[in-house]
Formats: structure tokens, sequence, C-alpha cells
């Protein structure tokens, strides 16, 4: 018989009247304590409902540790100081002493401005005075206990000399293995007589908006200092190059900071800190780092080839707006409007064309147009991918090798130089005055000689062309993804566009060596 069973018997005893009367007070203090006990185990009944049935997809936030000092002291020693320094010329013969200050307006300022200006010694021809030095300071961390550092590519630019100082502050000279100006990267190379303490890449993919990260760099050129915030934004585009998607933090990061590391709690390298956003010039709480998803594949091709070597499609890009993507009959405003294509590139081989709007790469959603180009340059050289378009109004695929991105080249757009020429003449649409193109028109306008359209030469002030940016000079190359060839041809596109009850008309665009894609919306008749 079990303790409760028992008790209750006992409780039993007493209501039949077989036991004594004392044992009458015994009952009601077993009832109450096995209604107590019976309470308490509904409460434990109930708190295992909840646990069992809260959703198991829920997940805590990691906390901030009580300390970051743990962390700090592990990762340190692999963050260094990169000092530069530059030979720059100085000026030839004129007065090293800065010129007095005045009120704007100030009858001394010409005559002082003039003065401190004048050339010393002899003019302009006077032996030029000894060189200066110029000493700049930044970030870096080290990879490989070998000796490899990665830091800004703008930190070491046009250095001639690099010195990487330890946080024990050892100086080594260093030397440059590879960089890569189109993300800011650089890796260095110091000999040292022992293995140096090294850090290693982390997933930033993984970074979540509002986790804790640590940043460690040299602001100020004041030594090892340490920073803590959380991840403020992903992806952000601060038109620093072509392959913009810098993670946003809080953690102060100032003058001094670039190049340096930004961990994780695991503490792992999760971005490069590389610019901040700042009015005064120190931290305001925005600061951008390279994320180590885009800073990895760059480092180990500088370590491997001493430079980098992307994928290449060949094409000329642009962004889609909702009116262009109306005007092509797209749902909405995504993907990467084809603006040029490169001749004998991979985009023609595989029959890419002006005017396509590229939607998947690769099997990866190309969602705006920033994207491809990096989709692009992680693709392996020689690889054929099926690339997904929309062209005149449907969905199709073709298949692309990739190519290898060369650092110059022009990307033109051919024209059939056989076309027939029509009679010059001049005619008005949208507010453009529009004429057939001539050596004298190419000449007025600089435009080569391989460019066939229908030149531009006057926009009216507040017309339709006139909103969009046309200006005299631009050659109208197609409407509405058909060849123009005299300004007849223009006319009659945007009747047919009338016609259809379209409230705007595409205009593919060469203006000064580029190609673009304008929408101009179309005048009441």
């Amino acid at each position: 018989m079990t303790r409760f069973s028992r008790k209750f018997a006992l409780v039993n005893e007493a209501i039949d009247g077989r036991g004594a009367a004392a044992d009458l007070t015994t009952a009601a203090v077993l009832i109450a304590v096995a209604w107590r006990a019976a309470a308490v185990a509904a409460v434990f009944v109930f708190v295992l409902m909840m646990v069992a049935s809260s959703p198991a997809s829920v997940t805590w936030a990691r906390s901030a540790p009580q300390s970051f000092a743990d962390l700090a002291e592990r990762l340190s020693p692999a963050v260094v100081n990169i000092s530069t320094k530059q030979n720059a010329p100085a000026r030839r013969g004129r007065s090293e002493v800065p010129a007095p200050q005045f009120p704007p307006g100030s009858p001394f300022e010409d005559f002082f401005k003039e003065f401190f200006d004048r050339p010393r010694g002899g003019g302009d021809n006077a032996p030029a005075r000894p060189t200066r030095r110029i000493t700049s300071l930044g970030s870096g961390f080290i990879v490989d206990a070998s000796g490899l550092v990665v830091t800004n590519n703008h930190v070491i630019a046009e250095a001639d000399e690099i010195t990487v100082i330890l946080s024990d502050n050892t100086e080594l000279p260093a030397t440059i293995i590879g960089r890569d100006t189109k993300t800011d990267l650089a890796v260095l190379r110091v000999k040292a007589d022992k293995p140096l303490p090294a850090v290693a890449f982390g997933d930033s993919d993984v970074a979540r908006v509002g986790d804790w990260v640590l940043a460690i760099g040299n602001p100020y050129g004041l030594g090892g200092t340490v920073t803590a915030g959380i991840i403020s934004a992903r992806g952000r585009n601060i038109n620093a190059g072509p392959y913009d998607d810098f993670l946003q933090t809080d953690a102060p990061i100032n003058r001094g900071n670039s190049g340096g590391p930004m961990f994780n709690l695991e503490g792992e390298v999760i971005g490069i800190n590389t610019a901040i956003f700042s009015p005064s010039g120190g931290s305001v709480g925005i600061g951008f780092a390279i994320p180590s998803a885009l800073a990895r594949p760059v480092f180990e091709q500088l370590v491997e080839y001493g430079r980098t070597r992307r994928g290449w499609l060949g094409v000329r890009i642009q962004t889609v707006t909702d009116e262009i993507a109306e005007s092509l009959g797209l749902d909405e405003a995504r993907g990467a409007l084809v603006a040029g294509v490169r001749e004998g590139g991979p985009a023609e081989t595989a029959g890419i064309t002006a005017g396509d709007i590229v939607l998947s790469f690769d099997n990866q959603s190309v969602t705006e147009m920033r994207k491809l180009p990096r989709i692009v340059a992680d693709t392996k050289i020689g690889q054929p991918v099926d690339v997904g378009i929309w062209r005149k109004g449907k969905k199709m695929t073709v298949r692309v090798t990739i190519g290898e991105l060369e650092e110059s080249g022009q990307q033109t757009a051919s024209v059939d130089p056989k076309a027939p020429r029509q009679s010059i003449e001049k005619l008005v649409a949208l507010g453009m005055t529009l004429a057939q193109l001539t050596d004298q028109l190419k000449q007025r306008y600089e435009i080569g000689d391989d460019v066939k359209g229908v030149v531009v030469t006057g926009v009216r002030q507040g017309s339709p062309a006139s909103e969009k940016g046309i200006n005299s000079g631009d050659v109208i190359l197609e409407v509405n993804q058909d060849e123009v060839l005299v300004p007849a041809n223009v006319v009659q596109k945007i009747r047919e566009a009338r016609a259809s009850d379209r409230r705007s008309v595409l205009l593919r665009v060469y203006r000064r060596d580029t190609f673009l894609y304008v929408v101009v919306r179309l005048e009441d008749s």
C-alpha cells in the first residue's frame, strides 16, 4: 500500500466511525495534507503540459557575457597595428610656413595669399626641398601562424614601407602578397622567429542583426583598443565598389580601425572593419565591415595567385525600376537589366542580348541588380551555368560558360554595320529634336564611328525626355527593344506604343561610351 493509500484509508476509517475520536483529528490533518499534495501535483502537471506544447522552434537569444575580458585577452595578440611610410616630394621653392587666416573679404587676404604662395629662391625652377615622409596608421590581423596578415588595401596603398607592430610592440617589416581594390582587401607577409598567434575566419552569413560583436583595432594610433556592439544591419551598399555587401555595426570604430577584425562571441572573424559614416570624423555608431563570406575567397585567391580570379559574364547592367518592369511586361521590379553586351564575351556567345533581364543565375535568384556581380564573380571560371532571363514578355533559360574577369576592356554593343542609311531628317518626339547621325554630328558630339542610331540635338525644358535626363548628344539605339536608325523609326514606335495603350516607352541610349535604358512617359496626343 502506498503512502497516500494508507492516508486515505485512515480517513475512511475515521469517517465510518470505526476509529477512535482522536483519529478524527488525524483524519482532518491528513485531508489537508492530501489536498495540498494534489494542488502541487496539479501545478507540476500544468507546467509539464505547457513545456510539452511549446513550439520546438523557439530559440533563446544569446545574452551578452558579464565581461568581454576573456575573449579580448584571447584575441588581442592576433590583432596588429600597421604603420606605413610614403615618400612625398615637397613643393618647389614655396614657403613652408602656413599663411595666416583672415575673415572672408579682408583686404589682407589676397595680399598674404600672394606673399606666401610666391616662389622662393629662384622660383619654381629652384632645387626641390628634401622629400617629406608621410606616415599613416591602420589595423590588421594574423590569420596564419607563419605570418599572413589581412588588412584593408587603402591602409597600405601608395606605401613605400610597411611595418607590422605586434601586441608586444615587436616591429616586423611586411611585404605585399596581393591586393584587391574592388573589395579593398590586402594580404601581407611578415617573418618572425616563432609561430605567431592567429585567428580564423567565421561564417558571416549566419550572423544576424542584433548579434553581439567585438571590434579590435588601432584607433587614432593609440594602440590595441577593444570595443563592443551589435550588428545593426546587413547587406549595406555604401557605393565603395561593385561588390558592396557590408555589415553595419554600432561598435565604436574610428580612424585607424581600418583593416581590423570584427569578432563574434566564438572569437571568429566575421568582418573586416573598413569604413564609418560620420559628419564629425569620429564614431557616431555607424560603422561598416566587409563580411567574411566575401573576404575569405578573396584572401584565398590572393595567397594562391597573388591576384583575384573572378568570374565574368560580359554584360553591362542597370537597375530594373518599376517603370522599366512595366514597360517590359514584368510583374515586379526585380533582376538586372542588360544594358550592353561585350562583343565576344560569354553572354554574347550564349545569346544574351541588350534588353534581357537576368532573373536568376546558377539557380540563385537575382532579386536586385547589385546581387548579380557578386554571384558571377564567385562562380568558378570555365563552369557552365544556367541563366534565367526575361525577354519580350517570356521567361527563358540560356546556358553560359563563365569567363575570367579582366581589369581593362571597354564593353560595347554591336550593331549591324550594313544597316541601310536613309535621308537626313529632323522630327520632334517626347520633347526631343531628333536627327539621323551624320559625320558632322558624330564629330560635334564626339560619337564613335561604330555607333548607329538617332541622335538627340535638342530637348524641350519640362518635356518627358527632359524629366528623365535626356541630353543633346545622346543617341537613341532602340525603342521598346527594337532598333531605330532614323527619326521616323522613333516616331513610328511611339505611335505603336500609344495604339497599345502604353503609358511609356523604353529607350536604349548611348551616352559617352555608356549604354543605358531610360523609360520616358508618353505625352497626351
